[in-house]
């Protein structure tokens, strides 16, 4: 009304009911029957058309609304709320008027109310939902209260059109309650280009948040600012990535903007094999001094040798070729290629020494060597140099020993049809598959038997033969007739490997020691009871539920001692606390593998009760990892989680259900063997592989279960492959807190709004993808761990599967601060922005390299931080992303996208 300078024509009922004012153009609805009882008035609006896409608008209300106390004798009828409804339609109905039709939206209440003296505005603004139809109707209705309406804003929220990397995304209207986040498909700006389309989520309060994929510059563009711009002229990019155009390399010129490559310059070329991105290089010049060297003692052999080129070109993939030419053997003869008839060692192409020698060369011969250079440009050219030489003259042809070469792919060879009585040498050599040759053995001599030796050796050799056959024959049936009697009695873990498929045995079932009516009878069925003499505890390592936990030495009866951990149970315990405590052992006493903690024993028949364990010098493996961040491959990781997910296909293959799978809960030794520990939240499963069990209560580790199990406490080995996956994101984040600092409401708000996890720095595509596979909402479409344990082998032995990096957003992925502390103000110092990222043992670095403000941190680069001493690869990544975050000044959220 304020804007149009007058009423809006909006429908009042009963008609003539209330009135519309205006003062100095402030004009307002007004109604004030206090004194009256059995109020029912009403305000309609006129038809609203609504957006296709909007099924929420909020109402901004400004009123007054006249306090009863200030009326004499009326307040106990007077009112001060009245009423906002709503109605859809199809149509506008005009003047038709149905209260049936308006359904209650809420009851406004004023924050401050009108007296005499003075006069108050209230604001209130509230919401309607789940609109569908093409428009609505806004009504209000007083009760018997003094009321003025000033003003009614109706508006929608919408995401405001946006470029974030490089993707433009178009003004979206924000969901309802109902529909909770908008995913929003993008398109790349000009001249960019993306695999996967873009995506951004738009909020319910008409935000941007969670982008997901990022477009790239084409070959031939780089990123500036918000757009992408062709390279200038002496600059490239060969590919459509993120990164800035390049130089032309050496020898290399572009003339045009926008190039993709540089071409070579006259005179210079490319190989085949180098890299268009690459300098471009020139021929070599000839090889120098050639010369021939020959001896007196070797007739017929010659040694060639020659210096390198004066210049290479600029490439080290320098070898050389010798070619032959024999002139004036016979009478009247021309010059003819030597071919074949003469030897070379080494061979005479792909030389990379400068120097080879040749041999049965004939005298009364005119030899010319021509030694030519060769690199991966020499193709467009050739540089060439020769020198003539003729061995010395002999009235008499050398005795010239005969040469068999054999080439072989394997380190044995039996020659064939050799002379009796003859003396062979022999030597070998190794060849690279490209022709190259390896150092030769020495030369050894070997001497064929004369004929009579031959039948005398042939003789004895075949007497050798026949006692072996006897031998091999008898030893066979001594073996069939002992496995024939040992069918009956042989027992253990060989018959599933020895039986034929219809005899194997089922894997054995763990049993629950909660079924055993005497819990004691349990412990000792499945532990071994140890003297409490045999203990030695030394050292206080940690703090169980029920007591401490020491290192010791467990010293058996000729036995060795080895190294322990002891779990105690703290003095005052119930009875209740005592059977607890070793039905743990219980448990574990029934499992037997690698990867599972092993059992020593038990202390119960004495007052302090213990529980005693193999040790493990490293401890949690979450502790472990965040200890040494960024000091271990992904390879390495990888092997880690597979020895967790061998340990856990054994238990679900006993039909048991671990129920609190996490880092802490593995233990880690010094070769880096995981083993699952800590059965104290485990349950057994039924008979049935599907079969669920239900808790009667207890806590649940909400950050690590499938949302199954937090929704109705059942728990499967399903939901702990859903855990497995949690585990392996802190494996692979180096022990990071699972969502971080968010509350466990929002962590179960953000899982059943199909959110997952991104994936940790560094981690290869291949792993989060089984992450993502063990977080799926339907659990009978998770991998089982058999399935876990046979891909993670088959990452383990292709390490180049581990080579693709997941998508990895800093601002999203490591929950970086802002340049805010806890109160809301900047930091205070460099050494509070180093706690807050868990980098505090740094700060003596800053100060002492002169970084002490925070303006200083945020213009350090890579170069720098590696500067100042940090060297670990995982906290010069934490470091510099926290200094990208304060850089970017993104808002942290707390729920991401899959």
């Amino acid at each position: 009304m304020k804007a149009r300078g007058g009423e809006l024509g909006w429908l009042t009922w009963p008609p003539k009911q209330g009135e519309t004012s205006g003062v100095s153009r402030f004009y307002a609805y007004s109604i004030c029957n206090v004194g009256e009882r059995e109020q029912d008035n009403w305000l309609r609006t006129t038809f609203i058309q609504r957006h296709p896409s909007v099924s929420r608008v909020f109402v901004e209300l400004q009123f007054i609304v006249r306090d009863c106390n200030s009326f004499d004798g009326a307040s106990l009828i007077c009112k001060e709320t009245f009423n906002l409804y709503s109605s859809e339609a199809d149509a506008d109905v005009g003047t038709t008027f149905h209260k049936v039709q308006f359904k209650k939206v809420t009851t406004i209440a004023p924050d401050e109310r009108t007296n005499k003296n003075e006069m108050h505005i209230n604001t209130e603004t509230k919401v309607v939902e789940n609109l569908s139809q093409k428009g609505f109707y806004l009504a209000f209705q007083d009760i018997g209260a003094c009321v003025a309406l000033l003003s009614v804003r109706v508006y929608y929220k919408t995401c405001p059109a946006t470029t974030k990397s490089l993707a433009l995304f178009p003004e979206t209207v924000a969901g309802g309650e109902g529909q909770g986040l908008k995913e929003v498909t993008g398109r790349c700006i000009d001249n960019a280009e993306s695999v996967d389309l873009p995506r951004i989520y738009c909020t319910m309060d008409g935000e941007w948040v969670v982008p997901v994929g990022q477009c790239q510059c084409n070959p031939g563009y780089e990123e500036v600012e918000d757009s992408c711009e062709e390279c200038q002229p002496g600059f490239f990019k060969a590919e459509g990535t993120s990164g800035k155009c390049e130089p032309c390399p050496a020898n290399t010129q572009s003339h045009n903007s926008g190039a993709t490559y540089c071409p070579c310059k006259d005179g210079f070329f490319r190989a085949v094999t180098d890299p268009i991105t690459g300098p471009c290089s020139g021929l070599p010049s000839a090889p120098r001094d050639l010369k021939a060297t020959t001896s007196s003692l070797s007739p017929g052999k010659l040694l060639l040798s020659w210096q390198p080129p004066e210049d290479t070109g600029g490439r080290t993939d320098i070898n050389y070729s010798v070619d032959c030419q024999h002139c004036g053997c016979n009478e009247g003869s021309s010059c003819q290629p030597c071919g074949k008839k003469i030897r070379y060692d080494p061979p005479n192409m792909l030389l990379t020494d400068t120097k080879v020698s040749v041999s049965e060369l004939d005298p009364f011969c005119n030899y010319t060597f021509t030694v030519e250079v060769h690199s991966g440009v020499s193709m467009f050219a050739k540089q060439a140099k020769a020198s003539t030489f003729r061995p010395p003259s002999s009235d008499n042809k050398p005795d010239v020993p005969t040469f068999v070469v054999l080439n072989l792919e394997k380190n044995s060879v039996q020659i064939d049809n050799l002379s009796p009585g003859t003396a062979y040498r022999v030597k070998v050599q190794a060849l690279g598959s490209d022709g190259s040759q390896g150092v030769s053995s020495l030369e050894e001599q070997f001497e064929t038997l004369s004929e009579g030796q031959l039948n005398k050796t042939a003789v004895i050799i075949a007497g050798v033969v026949a006692g072996g056959v006897m031998v091999f024959i008898l030893t066979v049936i001594y073996c069939l007739h002992r496995r024939k009697r040992d069918t009956h009695t042989r027992q253990g873990p060989e018959d599933t490997y020895f039986s034929s498929p219809e005899q194997l045995k089922p894997l054995k079932t763990y049993v629950d020691p909660h079924t055993y009516e005497d819990p004691n009878v349990a412990v000792l069925k499945f532990a071994t009871e140890i003297h409490p003499s045999h203990i030695t505890k030394q050292k206080v390592i940690g703090a169980g539920e029920f007591g401490e936990v020491y290192k010791g030495i467990l010293k058996a009866p000729g036995k060795k001692e080895v190294a322990v951990a002891v779990k105690t149970l703290k003095p005052g315990y119930t009875e209740k606390q005592r059977q607890d405590f070793l039905s743990e052992a219980s448990i574990m006493g029934q499992f037997s593998h690698q990867n599972i903690i092993r059992l020593e024993g038990v202390v119960t028949k004495f007052k302090h009760a213990m529980i005693v364990t193999e040790f493990m010098e490293n401890g949690a493996l979450d502790r472990y990892l965040r200890d040494h961040d960024g000091e271990f491959s992904s390879h390495q990781l990888v092997g880690m989680l597979r020895g967790i997910a061998a340990g856990m296909k054994y238990l679900s293959e006993m039909s048991y259900v671990h129920r609190d799978l996490a880092a802490r809960n593995i233990l880690v030794n010094t070769s880096l063997e995981c083993k699952v520990s800590d059965f104290g939240l485990s349950r057994v499963l039924e008979d049935d592989p599907e079969g669920t069990y239900t808790t009667s209560g207890g806590k649940i580790p909400i950050r690590w279960t499938a949302p199954e199990a937090i929704a109705y406490r059942k728990f499967t080995s399903a939901s702990d492959v859903w855990s497995f996956g949690i585990v392996m994101w802190e494996v692979m984040a180096f022990g990071e807190r699972p969502y971080w600092d968010m509350s466990n409401h929002e962590v179960m708000k953000a899982i059943n709004e199909a959110f997952r996890l991104p994936a940790p720095m560094d981690c290869p595509s291949a792993v989060y993808q089984l992450m993502l596979q063990c977080w799926l909402q339907d659990r009978s479409k998770r991998p089982r761990f058999g399935d876990i344990v046979s891909l993670l082998d088959k990452l383990l032995r292709s390490p180049d599967s581990l080579k693709t990096i997941a998508d990895f957003d800093p601002r999203v992925s490591i929950r970086l601060p802002s340049t805010s502390g806890s109160d809301g103000s900047p930091f205070r110092s460099v050494s509070e922005w180093l706690e807050s990222i868990k980098m505090s043992q740094y700060s003596e670095n800053f100060t002492r390299a002169g970084v002490i403000t925070m303006d200083q941190v945020l213009q350090m680069k890579n170069e720098d931080i590696k500067n100042i001493g940090v060297r670990l690869p995982g906290h010069l990544k934490r470091i510099a992303y926290s200094i990208l975050g304060l850089k970017d000044q993104t808002s942290t959220l707390s729920v991401f996208a899959v």
